[in-house]
């Protein structure tokens, strides 16, 4: 499939935007082949869910999406990401730019050792987003608004955001990632590191954000993958087994490896 067909393409069968079309994606780490063969279409304000077996994939494949991948020497990535009819890896795409349309949030909350207004300033500083400190404070206003974050710390701007719960710390985080208002927004287990009551908060900010943003979450637990998201994709050892809507991932599974780790034959 050559550049204009991949540019082509800005819908899905059922009629919705695409936001990423990925064609014939290989990684490799040194010798090993850790994706094969991997083709897919993210849907525009849609979480997609990315499930399967630890080491199976599905991580390195969302770091592929914002070029994270890069900054480990071993790393090789083949293949086509085209977002919005443009391949991010292409040798013009600047990481540094792409990662502020492609945002990411971790595992464990990871702010920095700054106040909570400089976490969340810190992309707009740097992308140059805003021309003064008033247009500044809107934007980490409304980036603390956006992750849920801004009644609870509105009045501690100025303390370090390492001295809020975890649960707020991964906030932040989020704060953080759309703070520099990105198209995506890829999230590697953002639940695995917090307790019930801050991953139900979590899920619930999931679910508004894909009201602006492509969302795109790694998780080990299927019963958030099914709480949160409208489509799944199911990898298993490097490949991208099954995707589709989440209801019929796990209702209806069409391949047998699907219905083994849905059922928890394999995990």
């Amino acid at each position: 499939m050559n550049d204009m067909r991949l540019a082509e393409r800005t819908v899905d069968t059922q009629g919705k935007p695409i936001k990423f079309s990925c064609r014939d994606v290989q990684v490799y780490y040194g010798d090993k082949h850790a994706i094969k063969d991997v083709n897919v279409d993210l849907e525009d304000k849609t979480v997609t869910a990315f499930i399967g077996p630890s080491g199976c994939g599905k991580s390195t494949f969302l770091r592929c999406l914002n070029r994270m991948n890069d900054t480990i020497d071993i790393a090789r990535i083949e293949g086509k990401m085209i977002l919005d009819g443009e391949d991010i890896y292409d040798r013009r795409v600047d990481p540094v730019q792409l990662r502020a349309r492609v945002g990411m949030v971790f595992e464990k909350p990871n702010p920095f050792p700054k106040s909570i207004y400089d976490n969340v300033a810190y992309g707009p500083r740097i992308h140059g987003l805003s021309r003064n400190k008033a247009e500044l404070d809107g934007i980490v206003e409304k980036a603390l608004r956006g992750a849920a974050l801004w009644n609870e710390v509105k009045d501690r701007l100025n303390e370090t955001g390492t001295g809020l719960s975890g649960g707020q710390q991964q906030r932040l985080c989020i704060a953080r990632a759309v703070a520099t208002s990105p198209e995506v927004l890829l999230m590697d287990e953002p639940c695995s590191a917090l307790d019930p009551i801050a991953t139900s908060q979590v899920e619930e900010l999931i679910d508004q954000l894909r009201e602006e943003f492509s969302v795109v979450i790694v998780t080990h637990s299927m019963q958030q993958a099914a709480r949160v998201s409208q489509k799944t994709a199911f990898f298993h050892l490097g490949n991208l087994v099954e995707y589709g809507t989440t209801d019929d991932i796990f209702t209806n599974p069409q391949d047998p490896r699907t219905e083994s780790y849905i059922s928890g034959k394999i995990g």
